[in-house]
């Protein structure tokens, strides 16, 4: 009879290896959802960037700076403290200690979150915090958001940039057709052209695919196809490491 004895070495060897992985691409895509299911399915953590603008943005209002004045955005983007919660299971993000997820929402933050996240001082200091986040995520980490693989974490192990075509992702962010006249999808469909127009045309952190970044275009397929397909790419990474 013979008794296997499972050394630390074995362990380190069999163990997953940690990844960073970065999701980038316009909005409809479905990266927060297929990101925050890859995290969860494959014990990662979770970090959705484009809430932390969110954040900053309803700081500005809320705290009656002026956004479209640069200079003043720039002076006040110190200011907030902005936290982040890396749980895929209850994503958290806080403002001076108060929970913005809720307010962050808005569809007036909404209309003035591209102004502000174009402003170079925001952007340095929201990177900044990222690239903190994602180096103390012991595990590894998915990071989504529009400059991650390009500005953000370039040295990511895994790069990957979501499309879709406009008319699905505005039945997307709509909700679903049910319920929806071809008005209000029009109108969302430009809404989302007009903010790719000034996310990738940003002189600082443009929206774009990173040169080594494995594209999936999302429109054919449901949102269970989009997660098993990026959970089948991190885990050959993994293994790869």
């Amino acid at each position: 009879m013979s008794t296997t004895v499972e050394t630390a070495a074995t362990v380190a060897r069999t163990a997953p290896a940690a990844v960073i992985v970065a999701i980038d691409g316009p909005s409809g895509t479905g990266k927060s959802s297929t990101s925050r299911a890859v995290a969860a399915k494959l014990g990662l953590h979770y970090l959705d960037t484009g809430a932390q603008y969110r954040a900053i943005t309803w700081w500005m209002i809320t705290s009656g700076v002026d956004v479209t004045d640069v200079a003043a955005v720039a002076t006040a983007a110190a200011k907030p403290s902005i936290e982040s919660g890396t749980d895929p299971a209850a994503p958290t993000i806080t403002v001076d200690g108060m929970d913005a997820s809720g307010p962050i929402r808005t569809q007036e933050v909404t209309t003035k979150v591209s102004a502000v996240s174009a402003v170079p001082e925001v952007r340095a200091r929201i990177t900044e915090l990222q690239r903190s986040i994602a180096a103390a995520a012991e595990g590894g980490i998915v990071v989504e958001g529009r400059d991650i693989g390009t500005t953000v974490l370039p040295d990511a192990d895994l790069k990957i940039f979501l499309t879709a075509s406009p008319e699905a992702r505005a039945a997307r962010r709509s909700g679903e057709l049910k319920g929806k006249d071809a008005l209000s999808l029009a109108a969302t469909r430009e809404a989302l052209i007009k903010r790719d127009a000034a996310d990738s045309g940003r002189k600082t952190s443009p929206l774009a695919k990173a040169d080594d970044a494995v594209e999936v275009d999302t429109t054919a397929l449901t949102l269970e196809q989009v997660i098993e397909c990026v959970v089948t790419l991190v885990e050959e990474k993994r293994v790869a490491a």
